[in-house]
């Protein structure tokens, strides 16, 4: 057990692209304690001395209420979701873990006398409004997995209230960087240019607001050393940059020198894929936070990573020093 005066912050999806970013942020820092319940331990994890990995279910609550009990985390931030990569599971299936499995787990955390309860949730939860988007807009999308992270919010804010407990929810748009997954946007494109193979794609008509998921971690970083003020609180996250795909996925090339052989207009749009995913960020200055990394820097990262074989311009960290794609 860690001592009292730590804070204790439990994660879950800390094996994902943004759990994994927020544990590298928060990994340092001696005041905090932080444990992680995956499914498949990951070695590399535990060289962290303030993280403690623990084997476990997130969907089995008997176990899960039995490690809240133990650690009796100060801060539940809940990352864990299926369906956000391109290999979409079955509807139910993510209904039941994206909804179900995250007000399990919520009812758990009640059993504690405190904990502040911080759910990632995500931009696509929004009714397209061919305008960026901000907290107090409609929520009724038909995005399937949007859909999902939508409904667990409202029964989320209903708990809440209900129980009197601290709710912050977190709604990200697109975002890349570091331990980005595979099939997902700028990983699919460097795996292509290491190939030499083309990359297809939409027509890239469709406008959104690329952040890096450095910068994510940061806001999630933000809200947990935000004093609590009793009532539920939503945020946008996003880079504030509006811009269409063909503009971002050109623009990060040209940045990086990255030869790829885009293939534009020769993909469909997806079914139900919003036109138009721009975030409307002024609200969260108030946690403070706002986005500072360079998207093209990001990408860099990403292919030094895992494909280090590429050699490509580096670009400013700092989307202020440099003009971010």
């Amino acid at each position: 057990m860690s001592s009292p005066e730590k804070l204790k912050i439990l994660i879950t999806g800390g094996s994902g692209t943004l759990g994994l970013n927020i544990v590298r942020l928060l990994a340092n820092n001696p005041d905090l304690a932080i444990v992680l319940p995956l499914r498949n331990l990951q070695p590399f994890l535990t060289a962290y001395m303030n993280v403690s990995v623990l084997q476990a279910e997130l969907s089995d609550i008997d176990q899960m209420s039995a490690i809240l009990a133990a650690v009796k985390p100060d801060v539940i931030v809940h990352c864990a979701a299926i369906g956000v990569r391109p290999a979409r599971p079955e509807w139910y299936q993510m209904i039941d873990f994206n909804v179900a499995t995250t007000l399990r787990l919520f009812e758990a955390s009640c059993a504690l006398s405190s904990c502040h309860f911080v759910y990632i949730s995500s931009g696509l939860v929004y009714r397209p409004q061919n305008r960026p988007l901000c907290e107090t807009d409609r929520t009724d999308t038909l995005h399937p997995y949007g859909a999902t992270k939508s409904t667990a919010e409202c029964l989320l804010q209903t708990g809440a209230a209900e129980y009197s407990r601290q709710l912050t929810i977190l709604r990200p748009f697109s975002f890349t960087g570091l331990h980005d997954c595979e099939g997902r946007l700028f990983p699919s494109l460097l795996r292509a240019a290491v190939a030499q193979q083309p990359v297809r794609l939409s027509r890239g008509e469709q406008y959104r607001d690329f952040c890096c998921v450095q910068d994510i971690a940061a806001a999630v970083a933000a809200v947990i050393n935000r004093k609590a003020s009793g009532q539920t609180e939503i945020y946008n996250l996003g880079s504030g940059d509006l811009k269409t795909i063909r503009e971002i996925i050109e623009g990060v090339c040209a940045h990086l020198a990255l030869e790829a052989d885009l293939r534009f207009g020769e993909l469909p749009y997806h079914p139900f894929e919003p036109m138009h995913l721009v975030a409307d960020i002024s609200k969260a200055a108030q946690l403070p936070w706002r986005p500072t990394t360079n998207l093209a820097f990001a990408v860099w990262e990403l292919a030094q990573s895992n494909f280090p074989q590429l050699r490509l311009r580096r670009p400013e960290a700092n989307r202020f020093l440099s003009a971010s794609a």
